[in-house]
């Protein structure tokens, strides 16, 4: 079932469920410390029992936003990154909004669990696979950065399955689960050190109490 099918109501994407829009800084993986604008976009069916935005989940909780809305709020500041995120924001068409950004001379980044078919152009993907529904092989096959949330031991073979589906270059993130932070931040420590791969991200954000 095509984007169409599954929600006529959004005009093929010129219109998005957004939760919300915000201004801060990007707090985890690569980009960690660049100022960006977050666009949230509401759907997701993974439900994480450790998810930070739970009231993401129902699409039908978020208003349906005309995209040039959206854009013209970002043109007439001092944006230079925008980074679309959810929810699951692939369950929705992005060619618009990305077409829209990238002719205002917007960076666009992409936050995504990685189980719908990819659209819209992005300067930066970053795929953080759920094991509950396991990501798109195309999909991983695109990531810039792959970022695995690890809650217990058993994420670590999680991480590696995934980390064997992307393309040379991608950079690989470990991201302790924050309400188990402390059980887990030095076993995810260890693990890098023996597995120099990988890298370290932690969600600065809640660190500094910032959206």
């Amino acid at each position: 079932m095509d984007f169409e099918e599954r929600f006529p109501e959004l005009h093929g994407g010129r219109l998005l469920p957004v939760k919300e829009c915000f201004y801060t800084i990007q707090g985890e993986g690569r980009n960690t410390g660049m100022a960006a604008y977050f666009i949230r976009l509401g759907g997701c069916d993974l439900h994480c029992k450790w998810c930070d935005a739970k009231d993401t989940w129902k699409a039908d909780s978020s208003e349906a936003v005309p995209v040039e809305e959206i854009v013209s709020q970002i043109d007439t500041s001092v944006v230079r990154n925008v980074v679309i995120t959810g929810g699951e924001p692939l369950r929705y068409p992005l060619g618009h909004l990305c077409g829209l950004l990238k002719g205002s001379g917007i960076g666009t980044f992409l936050e995504t669990s990685g189980t719908e078919p990819l659209s819209g152009h992005f300067d930066w993907i970053c795929v953080s696979p759920k094991k509950q529904r396991p990501p798109r092989k195309d999909l991983l096959s695109k990531a810039s950065e792959l970022k695995v949330v690890i809650a217990d031991e058993s994420d670590f073979a999680w991480a590696e399955a995934n980390r064997d589906c992307v393309r040379p270059g991608t950079l690989l993130y470990l991201q302790p689960e924050w309400s188990v932070l402390r059980q887990m931040a030095a076993t995810v420590i260890d693990y890098i050190k023996s597995h120099p791969e990988w890298r370290l991200s932690l969600q600065t954000h809640k660190y500094l109490n910032i959206p």
